[in-house]
């Protein structure tokens, strides 16, 4: 089977509310390749890797969280950026991005899908922050150790985080931000929660950490935001009949 590439924008648009959200990039197409799209690779970023990966794959569309033509970057197409886009128009395969949407997105986002991969419950979006959804906060399953609930992490994401244990008190309840997202542990701290886990670390995030008695677990930008377009791509394969490959490529960051 088979979908156009307007209609793959129009429904992938709808479903992750993509209009609504004020972003970094421009969500949807980047890169217009065929109109006709029958194998589509999903994957964290348009690395060149990525793209070897979906030509191998005879894709005629990738789809990732971490496109091009970000704010405040370079407009000229030189050096890195020509490179992948020339692969890209070269095979005439599109670019699809979408960034804050897959974050946030209330079920197959990158918050929603790391909440289930580590049992958090009682989950809601912190209703201050804007986009809804971009930072949550939840209970764990079961009350744990900092060192038990690295253990969970590394164990669910294949990547042992960086801790920051400083209660000495079972971790009940959490805060989490995919990605960069270290600079809302203030945030989790004044709403009182126990813990606080995002992909990276600043360092002062382990100041925030320390002095405002919030432990803080850092599992990687890449690791914590490989699950939302995988999840979008999963679900698109089954609404819309067509071939979806997620592709990991390994990044430690």
């Amino acid at each position: 089977m088979s979908v156009r590439l307007p209609d793959l924008i129009s429904y992938l648009d709808q479903h992750l509310s993509s209009q609504l959200i004020k972003d970094y990039c421009p969500n949807g197409l980047q890169v217009e390749g065929k109109k006709e799209i029958h194998t589509i690779v999903t994957g964290v970023t348009a690395s060149e890797a990525l793209i070897d990966a979906a030509i191998e794959h005879q894709a005629d569309a990738i789809l990732v969280h971490h496109g091009y033509f970000w704010k405040g970057e370079s407009q000229v197409i030189t050096g890195m950026k020509k490179a992948r886009i020339g692969k890209l128009l070269a095979n005439d395969i599109s670019l699809i991005t979408y960034h804050l949407p897959i974050d946030v997105h209330p079920e197959h986002g990158n918050n929603a899908q790391l909440a289930n991969l580590l049992g958090i419950k009682n989950v809601t979006a912190v209703e201050s922050i804007s986009p809804k959804g971009v930072l949550m906060q939840g209970e764990l399953e079961s009350p744990m150790t900092a060192e038990m609930f690295g253990k969970k992490i590394t164990t669910a994401l294949q990547r042992a985080p960086m801790i920051s244990s400083v209660r000495n008190q079972l971790i009940e309840t959490i805060g989490w931000c995919t990605g960069g997202g270290q600079g809302y542990i203030d945030k989790a701290a004044e709403l009182g929660l126990d813990a606080f886990l995002t992909g990276e670390a600043s360092e002062q995030t382990i100041h925030s950490s320390r002095e405002q008695n919030i432990d803080f677990f850092a599992a990687g930008h890449h690791a914590t935001e490989r699950y939302g377009v995988k999840a979008v791509g999963e679900y698109i394969a089954e609404q819309l009949d067509i071939n979806v490959v997620f592709v990991d490529i390994h990044n430690p960051v």
